[in-house]
């Protein structure tokens, strides 16, 4: 009896132990590198940058790099064939091993062009009046 019960954990803690899982990872790269990648306004990482999400979706992105514009995108993320329900549930639970859903995007971004000194003092005195007739 003691040996079947011994049994009967053991096989239980190896079912469990080789259930399977799925990992999902998001990269994105950039031309310049080292840009600074943020996924729904949370901060994942300067480029190339790599992070695990939760959902497939839609996602914001934004790119920033000193002297290049700031990109601000989004990006849909679709599930693959073995997330669709109720095939997810095997994925997920029953399947023996490990999958890996890998997402990448590539994005360029543009240099930043120099402000044109006369449009910001244009801008500076359109403000400066509006500021005024508000405090009247």
């Amino acid at each position: 009896m003691q040996v079947t019960m011994r049994a009967i954990l053991i096989g239980a803690a190896l079912l469990i132990g080789a259930v399977g899982c799925v990992r999902r990872t998001i990269s994105i790269t950039t031309e310049p590198p080292n840009a600074r990648v943020f996924l729904n306004d949370q901060e994942i990482g300067r480029s190339p940058a790599t992070t695990d999400f939760l959902w497939y979706g839609d996602y914001d992105v934004a790119i920033r790099k000193e002297g290049y514009q700031t990109l601000q995108t989004s990006w849909k993320v679709k599930a693959p064939w073995y997330q669709i329900i109720p095939i997810d549930f095997f994925a997920e639970v029953l399947w023996p091993g490990r999958l890996h859903d890998h997402h990448e995007r590539h994005f360029t971004l543009e240099p930043a062009q120099p402000a044109d000194p006369q449009e910001l003092l244009g801008r500076a005195e359109q403000l400066r009046q509006e500021a005024v007739g508000l405090q009247k």
